[in-house]
């Protein structure tokens, strides 16, 4: 099992705890801070989904200007945990 505590950049939450079991598969997924509704229904939607094609679902969803989301984010830390 993986665990990562990721420092988001640029969104409302401050940061992403995300499990990634040894088969690729998300077992466990929170924010800290943002949008109560967005982030809970991003995380019901990705628990028990390969990591992989979650992030490749969500790389690039943007939020406004800022340039970023927290779905976003949650591919970035995805990816680190994948390499």
């Amino acid at each position: 099992m993986k665990t990562k505590d990721f420092k988001t950049n640029g969104t409302c939450s401050r940061s992403i705890h995300v499990e990634i079991d040894d088969n690729g598969i998300i077992q466990n997924l929170s924010f800290d801070g943002g949008c109560p509704g967005n982030t809970q229904g991003v995380a019901r939607l990705a628990v028990g989904r390969d990591a992989k094609e979650v992030a490749d679902l969500l790389r690039n969803t943007m939020c406004g200007a800022r340039g970023t989301s927290c779905p976003d984010q949650l591919s970035k830390a995805i990816d680190e945990m994948l390499v």
